[in-house]
């Protein structure tokens, strides 16, 4: 670990205590400076130790091509925090918190131990340690007319002077948390870029689901199955059928160009392969052997193992003709429609899309209507799937930031 520099009289403000601002905080008091970090919550890491719950996964060891591309349209603009903090870069400091990893059969990236608390006591331990002072309940509200920080606190309202100051407030998912999206009113004011916050690894409803498949199987797991969105090749995995829609990891993949076609046409229509192990003509084959007085359920039961809530949604999504013939029976087993109609609220998604634009910063990720403010984290406008391609830009773009406001201190003086 880098020791720290000789300490300068430089002091700053990083408002948000999740990965982003706890990575800059490190960052910055390596290089001697004093840092102040707010947090509004009791406690820091609170999104980061809930998103450990199950299984804390901290990042993919897929090869930088695909991993990079998980960010679609804005991979170029994250590709250079990659470079500077990968998933490589991110597992070595992970080691040297004296945190051991494994990679799972997915490919994902686990502490040892899986849980998220011991890799975040061991990190705020050293930063306490460098002189970090971190201060919870303290919610940042904007800036006084003077451009000092406003802050409120258990005793009242205090402002805040510092040389530079990192908004790491997160999205605006999961307010409960602490991120709630407020602070996109002030920078607003301020003429900053913004793409509205969206939900992001969400779920999404449908029109109706009969009332039958609501009382038998709202909460089913729908396991095995693979999805695809228009012509794009069918992901293979599992998702959970609601009383509202459809949510779980397979559709949560599949969000961002869910969500982009319902914000188009209204409706998003994603086909569902019941059975993605066998191709079309071996269904239709197994379906054209004789039934007798069987059933249809039964009779897809005995020959192609569907029952339970695959058998109900193949009933709720297709119509009688279609199970009267076997061709189209067959067809739909492989591309069963459903139509979605739109994401569930922002609050119970994962993470939000939208937020700064990165368009809005210079390569330092600092704002240019508002100089010496800088952001790091699910504040800027990305997304990405769930699998650590979340956790390593926020860790990337808190150690871009940090940096970043290293060399602008520099260069104006003030270091």
């Amino acid at each position: 670990m880098t020791q720290p520099s000789t300490p300068s009289s430089s002091r700053v403000a990083i408002i948000g205590g999740g990965p982003a601002g706890l990575m800059a905080a490190e960052v910055l008091s390596q290089a001697g400076i004093q840092v102040d970090l707010y947090d509004g919550m009791p406690s820091v890491g609170r999104k980061f130790l809930l998103a450990g719950v199950g299984g804390m996964n901290i990042t993919h060891s897929e090869a930088y091509p695909a991993f990079l591309s998980r960010y679609a349209e804005r991979a170029p603009q994250i590709a250079p925090l990659l470079r500077g903090f990968g998933a490589d870069a991110l597992c070595q400091w992970i080691h040297d918190l004296g945190i051991e990893t494994f990679v799972g059969s997915s490919g994902r990236v686990f502490p040892t131990d899986m849980k998220a608390a011991p890799l975040l006591r061991a990190w705020l331990k050293r930063l306490r340690d460098s002189g970090v002072v971190i201060h919870t309940r303290h919610r940042w509200l904007g800036w006084d007319t003077q451009g000092n920080l406003l802050i409120h606190n258990p005793d009242g309202e205090k402002t805040v002077q510092a040389d530079a100051t990192l908004l790491a407030v997160g999205g605006g998912s999961w307010a409960r948390l602490g991120s709630d999206g407020a602070w996109m009113l002030e920078l607003e004011k301020r003429g900053v870029g913004l793409a509205p916050l969206q939900p992001s690894n969400c779920g999404f409803e449908v029109q109706a689901w009969s009332e039958l498949l609501v009382s038998k199987f709202a909460g089913a797991p729908l396991k095995n199955v693979a999805i695809g969105l228009n012509d794009d090749v069918p992901r293979l995995g599992e998702c959970v059928i609601t009383a509202t829609g459809i949510e779980g990891s397979l559709i949560y993949a599949l969000s961002a160009p869910i969500r982009e076609a319902i914000n188009q046409q209204g409706s998003a229509t994603v086909h569902i392969d019941l059975l993605p192990g066998r191709p079309v003509d071996k269904i239709l084959a197994a379906l054209s052997k004789p039934r007798g007085s069987r059933s249809m359920s039964k009779h897809l039961h005995s020959q192609l193992s569907i029952d339970g809530v695959k058998a109900a949604l193949l009933r709720e999504l297709t119509s009688a003709d279609t199970f009267a013939d076997l061709a189209s029976l067959a067809q739909a087993i492989k591309a069963l429609p459903l139509t979605l109609v739109k994401t569930r609220p922002l609050d119970e998604a994962i993470s939000s899309a939208g937020g700064v634009l990165f368009e809005s910063m210079d390569e330092r990720l600092m704002l240019k209507q508002v100089p010496g403010v800088f952001c790091a984290g699910e504040m800027i406008d990305w997304e990405a799937p769930t699998g650590g391609y979340l956790l390593t830009a926020c860790f990337a773009s808190g150690r871009a930031a940090g940096l970043g406001m290293v060399e602008w201190l520099r260069s104006s003086g003030k270091l």
